[in-house]
């Protein structure tokens, strides 16, 4: 007998079934075919991992802090060219 594979999906779709409280491990089990003691595994796993889940940023988030510092910064180039050009003009 071969091991089965589940999904990241599925395992999802089964812990919030559980979540939910609304029928016992044993149903769900039955429901879904897997073992409760799996269930009860896959349910410790998603909550002891829960908190991962605010606290990441998403790629879109990440590029668009980036997008702004990069702005901020040619900003601040541009300043200190103006106040370079300007001292030399000052100096000379």
């Amino acid at each position: 007998m071969t091991r089965r594979k589940f999904t990241a999906k599925f395992k999802t779709q089964v812990v919030l079934e559980a979540l939910k409280e609304r029928m016992t491990m044993a149903d769900l089990a039955q429901k879904f075919k897997v073992s409760p003691v799996q269930i009860s595994t896959w349910k410790r796993e998603f909550l002891s991992n829960a908190e991962s889940v605010f606290g990441k940023r998403t790629k879109s988030e990440e590029k668009a802090e980036a997008d702004l510092e990069k702005e901020r910064l040619l900003q601040t180039i541009g300043q200190q060219k103006m106040d370079i050009d300007f001292l030399k003009k000052v100096l000379s």
